[in-house]
């Protein structure tokens, strides 16, 4: 069994996420509203926490989507948990945990090309830079080097959040 190794600590992982609120938040300050997609399961808990701490620096109303993207199969349909309608001309960053090859997030961004929108961002906890797409993550808590065989895990447990190096 390969051993773990801790990218990030719970407090680490915190301090990123405040700081990539920070930037958000300028990246938007005089917007009304935003909408934070985060692809399903740890992107969408990612944007969660984002929305908690956007909420507690700036009078942004943000609206959270989940994005629903088939990882093994991405060419299948993408679903959101939000009507297009509701991002329509708004400023939406699509969210997730790690960025490896690109491959989820590219797609993720393909299914937000059909709306016309004011703005179009992406964040990320951890950049792994392996990119096999041309996309690229616009706020990142960390950029890491890694082997194509090493594997990056991010858990969001109340009081234990962390990433790991498998």
């Amino acid at each position: 069994m390969k051993e773990r190794v801790l990218i990030l600590n719970h407090d680490q992982i915190q301090h990123k996420i405040k700081r990539i609120a920070y930037q958000v938040y300028e990246s938007n300050i005089d917007e009304k509203e935003i909408i934070l997609a985060g692809i399903a399961n740890k992107g969408y808990q990612l944007a969660t926490h984002l929305k908690e701490a956007l909420e507690n620096i700036s009078p942004l109303k943000i609206k959270l989507c989940e994005v629903h993207v088939n990882k093994k199969n991405p060419l299948e349909e993408i679903t959101t948990s939000l009507e297009p309608e509701i991002y329509r001309d708004k400023s939406v960053i699509l969210v997730d945990d790690v960025l490896n090859s690109g491959t989820t997030l590219i797609y993720g961004v393909r299914h937000f090309l059909n709306v016309p929108l004011k703005q179009f961002k992406t964040a990320v906890l951890v950049d792994r830079n392996h990119k096999k797409y041309p996309v690229k993550a616009d706020f990142k808590g960390i950029s890491l080097s890694t082997s194509l065989n090493e594997m990056v895990k991010v858990s969001f447990e109340p009081n234990k959040f962390k990433a790991e190096l498998l």
